[in-house]
C-alpha cells in the first residue's frame, strides 16, 4: 500500500435519492487504517440530532439571552449557542466514536485531516438569534477525506432543513431545489456581508467592493448568516453571494448544498474553493461567478 489516502465510493441507486436500498460508502485508509462511513446512516443519525437540536435553539430564540462577546462587540454567544453544540457533539460521538469533530464554540483548531470529520456550527446568525431576528441556523457537514459529503442547514424559526447528499441533489425540506440561471450582474441579486465592514482592518476593502456590486446589479441582500446566505442562492432566490474572513463552520455545509443544487463555488481570486480558507464566491452560474472575481480585482488593486 503506498503511502497517502485512497478513497472508494460505492453508490447505492435507490427510488428516493436521500436514502438508498444500497448504502453509499466511503472508505478513507491512511497508514493502514480504514474507517468507513456508511453515508445513509450517518445521514439519518445526523438528521435526527439535528430535529432534536432545533428544539434548544427555538427555546433560546423565545426566550431571555445571556449574551457574552468573545472576538468583538459584533461576534456573539450564548448559552444556547453552547448548548446546542455540545448537545450535537455528545449525540453524535456517540453514534460515530471514531470520528473527529470541528465546533466553533468547543475547538480551538479548525484544521480538516482524513479522519471522518463533523463540522458544527450551532447557531449561525447568532447576532440575528439575539435580536430575534429569525434567520440563524444550525449547521452540520460531514467531511471524510477533507471532502464534504452531507450537508444540513436548519433553519428552526422558519421551518426550513437545507440538506445534500454528494452526489444525490439539494433539498429542501426534502423538496428538490436548484440554482437560478443568471449569467449577468445586471440581472442578478447579490448577496453580501457588508456587516463584517465594522472590523477595521477590512473596512475599506469591503466597502468598495459593495460599492462596485451596487452600481453593477440588480439588488444587493444582507442577511447576517452564511450558511442562510449559501442556500439562498442554491434556493434560486439569490444570484451570487460572496463573504471572507470566516471559518470553515461557517461555509461547509453550505459550500456542498450549492454545488448539488447546479451552482458554482469559487476562492474570491477565482481559484478553487477550500472551505477552510473561510472565503467563498458563489453563483448560479460559473460565468456570473466569474464576472464577480474580475469585479472583486480591480477594486483591490
Amino acid at each position: 500500500v503506498q503511502e497517502g489516502t485512497i478513497r472508494q465510493y460505492t453508490i447505492g441507486h435507490g427510488r428516493n435519492p436521500v436514502f438508498s436500498n444500497i448504502s453509499r460508502k466511503i472508505s478513507s485508509l491512511r497508514a493502514f487504517k480504514m474507517i468507513q462511513v456508511d453515508i445513509d446512516v450517518a445521514y439519518k443519525t445526523v438528521m435526527e440530532t439535528v430535529g432534536i437540536a432545533r428544539e434548544i435553539v427555538m427555546k433560546g430564540f423565545q426566550g431571555i439571552k445571556t449574551v457574552e462577546e468573545k472576538s468583538s462587540s459584533y461576534d456573539l454567544v450564548t448559552e444556547f449557542d453552547k448548548k446546542t453544540e455540545v448537545y450535537l457533539i455528545e449525540t453524535l460521538s456517540k453514534a460515530f466514536p471514531d470520528h473527529k469533530f470541528i465546533g466553533e464554540e468547543t475547538s480551538s483548531k479548525c484544521t480538516l485531516t482524513d479522519e471522518p470529520t463533523w463540522i458544527i456550527d450551532p447557531i449561525d446568525g447568532t447576532t440575528n438569534f439575539v435580536h430575534c431576528f429569525p434567520h440563524s441556523a444550525i449547521s452540520v457537514a460531514l467531511a471524510v477525506g477533507k471532502e464534504i459529503v452531507i450537508g444540513i442547514v436548519c433553519n428552526p424559526m422558519q421551518d426550513q432543513t437545507f440538506t445534500a447528499i454528494k452526489g444525490r441533489g439539494a433539498f429542501l425540506n426534502g423538496r428538490p431545489i436548484h440554482v437560478s440561471t443568471t449569467t449577468e450582474l445586471k440581472d442578478a441579486v447579490v448577496g453580501f456581508e457588508i456587516s463584517l465592514a465594522s472590523a477595521p482592518g477590512i473596512r475599506d476593502k469591503f466597502v468598495k467592493r459593495y460599492r462596485s456590486c451596487v452600481s453593477q446589479t440588480q439588488g444587493m441582500r444582507c442577511l447576517g448568516s452564511a450558511q442562510l446566505s449559501l442556500c439562498m442562492v442554491a434556493l434560486g432566490a439569490w444570484d451570487a453571494y460572496h463573504v471572507e474572513h470566516l471559518f470553515v463552520w461557517d461555509l461547509a455545509a453550505g459550500s456542498l448544498i450549492i454545488t448539488e443544487a447546479g451552482g458554482t463555488v469559487l476562492d474570491v481570486d477565482g481559484g478553487v474553493f477550500n472551505c477552510e480558507n473561510g472565503r467563498i464566491i458563489t453563483a448560479s452560474t460559473e460565468s456570473l461567478a466569474r464576472k464577480l472575481v474580475e469585479v472583486f480585482n480591480v477594486d483591490d488593486e
